[in-house]
């Protein structure tokens, strides 16, 4: 799972440059023995959270792991989850007595400040359970700036959605909406297939997909969500 995740991490960053986004890593916590376990994303660009907002929910990966032995076929899931940068002039309200922050050393290949200074920061946001957290910035009093504007975008996705729960309520629209629903499975062997689960859009050429060419799931979804089919 943790190696899936990497190349998830891979195929975004070259979604982003197909369309000339600039991408910054806020976070990344490497895996024990390979991959990634968590990894938190900047990808700047005109639109970017409105194609993103897509890929949402459990990607699915189904192969031949290369750390098996006897050579099985292996399923991994992996969890991605997309929310918007919120402009300052949009209030969203903080009470930070109901937020624990914690500090730690960053890891990192080294540097003045990397592992030396607990410049890294997390912050826990107790009333809904979300946590932030950010190392990149030289210093801490950066990285807790960033971790206020995460928490403040996904506090802000959750007041969305639960709007958006409440109108589709109204509308007796039956569907289940949960963040951990998988959307798309990656097949590589036996056969090789890309199926999106929501909109039924699938290709055989995964390397394709794998090197970023996710705009044929992207503008499907954004169909079928103007069409309200999902």
């Amino acid at each position: 799972a943790q190696d899936w995740t990497q190349m998830l991490l891979r195929m975004y960053g070259r979604w982003a440059e197909r369309h000339g986004f600039s991408v910054v890593t806020a976070d990344l916590l490497p895996g024990d023995e390979a991959g990634v376990k968590s990894a938190t994303l900047f990808i700047n660009g005109h639109n970017a959270y409105g194609y993103l907002k897509s890929e949402k929910g459990v990607h699915r990966l189904v192969r031949i792991s290369p750390f098996d032995a006897n050579a099985r076929r292996h399923t991994s899931f992996s969890a991605c989850d997309i929310m918007p940068e919120i402009d300052d002039a949009v209030e969203v309200a903080i009470n930070m007595a109901d937020v624990r922050v914690d500090t730690y050393r960053a890891s990192g290949a080294g540097g003045q400040h990397i592992n030396k200074t607990s410049s890294a920061v997390r912050m826990t946001h107790m009333p809904t359970g979300i946590v932030v957290q950010c190392q990149n910035e030289r210093s801490q009093l950066q990285n807790r700036e960033q971790c206020l504007k995460m928490l403040r975008a996904k506090l802000f996705e959750l007041e969305q959605e639960k709007k958006e729960a409440e109108i589709q309520k109204l509308e007796g629209d039956q569907q289940k909406i949960e963040w951990g629903s998988q959307i798309r499975s990656y097949v590589f062997q036996p056969y090789t297939m890309v199926k999106d689960m929501r909109t039924g859009m699938e290709t055989g050429n995964v390397q394709a997909v794998m090197d970023g060419d996710l705009d044929p799931f992207i503008e499907a979804f954004l169909a079928a969500k103007a069409n309200h089919e999902i």
